[in-house]
C-alpha cells in the first residue's frame, strides 16, 4: 500500500497499532498529546511486549504542536484518542486529509456522528476494535492481545464510502484479523454493551476481568448492565451483529448473547489484562466511562428504558474519580445498595 497515513492517539491501543503498521514497511506518522512518550519513541523507538515476543519498532513520532510543521496531507487518518477526545483530534487533523481521504474513527462509545459533522461523511468509516494493551512507561507498551486475537470490524456510514472500505481492511491486517460490515453504527453499539460490563463495572473494583469474575456476583451485575445497554440500543434502532471474529450464526436466536461476547473477550484478552479505565483509574485521569455506561443511562432516560446498573457505574466512577472512593471489590456492595435505593 503506498499510501501516507496518520495514526492520531498513539497511547496503548494507538500505539500498537501504529507500530504493526509500521513494522510492515508502510508510511505511518505518529501523532500524540503525552511528550514523553512522544519523546521516548523519537530517540529508542517503540517497543511492544506481546504475550509471546516483543518488537522494536522505529517511528516517526510528532506532538501535537509539531502537526503545523508536516506540511503533508494524509490518504488515511487512523484516529485513536479516548472518546472524549474525540471531536478536537478530528479538528485538529483536519486540514491535513486529503480531500479524497479518509478518516477512520477506532475508539470507543458513539462517536461517529461527531466525525462525520467535522470530516464529512464522505471521508468517514467507522471501526469496531477489540485489542486489549496498556501504557505507563513512555514508548514501551505491553499488548495483551496477539495478532491472532485482535480484531477490527470497518464498516461505512454513508454511500460514498462503501466502496473503499476494502482500503482499510487490507491495511488493518497488518495488525489482526478484519471483518466488514454494512451495519457499521450498530456494530459500534455492540461493542459498547460489551464496555459497560467490562469497562466501567471491572474498574470500579480494581480487578481484571478474570478476578473480578471470582467475586460473587459481579458476573450477575455484569451482565444486568449489558441487558440494560441492549435494551436501550434496540429502542434507539440497533440491530445485533457479531462482534470481536463471532460469526452472525453464534449471535442469531440466542439467550446467551451477552455471555457469548463476554467469555470470547476473556479468551482473547487473557488472564493479566487491565482494562482502559482500571489502567485510568490508576494514573488519576478521567475515563470514559460518561460516554459509555453514562450513554446507556442518557438514552434510557429518553426513551424510558430503566437503566440502575448502569447509573450505579456512573455513580461511583465519579466518586473514584473524584477521590472520595477508591477502586475496590467493597464497590460492588455499594453499587447493589444504589441500585436497591
Amino acid at each position: 500500500m503506498n499510501k501516507k497515513i496518520a495514526v492520531v492517539g498513539t497511547g496503548a491501543n494507538g500505539g500498537g497499532t501504529a507500530a504493526a503498521l509500521a513494522h510492515a514497511g508502510l508510511d505511518v506518522t505518529l501523532i500524540d498529546q503525552w511528550p514523553a512518550h512522544v519523546e521516548a519513541m523519537r530517540v529508542n523507538g517503540l517497543e511492544i511486549n506481546f504475550p509471546d515476543e516483543t518488537i522494536n519498532v522505529p517511528v516517526a513520532a510528532y506532538h501535537l504542536c509539531d502537526v503545523c510543521t508536516l506540511n503533508l496531507r494524509f490518504d488515511i487518518v487512523l484516529v485513536m484518542v479516548k472518546a472524549y477526545d474525540t471531536r478536537w483530534a478530528c479538528e485538529l487533523i483536519k486540514p491535513y486529509l486529503k480531500e479524497d481521504g479518509l478518516l477512520v474513527g477506532v475508539q470507543n462509545a458513539m462517536m461517529l456522528d461527531d466525525i462525520a459533522e467535522i470530516i464529512g461523511p464522505e471521508r468517514t468509516l467507522g471501526c469496531v476494535m477489540e485489542m486489549s494493551s496498556e501504557i505507563f512507561t513512555p514508548g514501551v507498551i505491553q499488548r495483551n492481545t496477539t495478532r491472532e486475537h485482535t480484531w477490527f470490524g470497518v464498516g461505512a456510514v454513508n454511500e460514498a464510502t462503501e466502496g473503499r472500505v476494502e482500503e482499510i481492511e487490507e491495511l488493518l491486517q497488518h495488525v489482526g484479523k478484519v471483518s466488514t460490515t454494512n451495519e457499521i453504527i450498530s456494530a459500534k453499539w455492540m461493542k459498547l454493551v460489551v464496555n459497560t460490563m467490562c469497562l466501567g463495572p471491572l474498574a470500579m473494583l480494581g480487578l481484571t476481568l478474570y478476578e473480578a469474575m471470582k467475586v460473587p456476583g459481579m458476573r450477575e451485575f455484569t451482565l444486568r448492565a449489558g441487558t440494560e445497554a441492549l435494551a436501550v440500543g434496540q429502542t434507539l434502532g440497533h440491530t445485533i451483529q457479531p462482534i470481536f471474529g463471532l460469526t452472525p450464526g453464534d449471535v442469531k436466536d440466542t439467550n446467551r448473547l451477552l455471555e457469548k461476547m463476554l467469555d470470547k473477550l476473556a479468551a482473547d484478552i487473557g488472564p493479566a489484562a487491565r482494562d482502559c479505565v482500571l489502567q485510568d483509574h490508576l494514573k488519576g485521569r478521567y475515563s470514559e466511562v460518561d460516554l459509555i455506561n453514562g450513554l446507556v443511562v442518557t438514552e434510557g432516560t429518553k426513551s424510558g428504558e430503566p437503566t440502575p446498573v448502569n447509573a450505579a457505574v456512573v455513580e461511583i466512577t465519579q466518586l473514584i474519580q473524584a477521590g472520595e472512593l477508591k477502586p475496590d471489590p467493597s464497590n460492588l456492595d455499594l453499587a447493589l445498595e444504589m441500585i436497591k435505593a
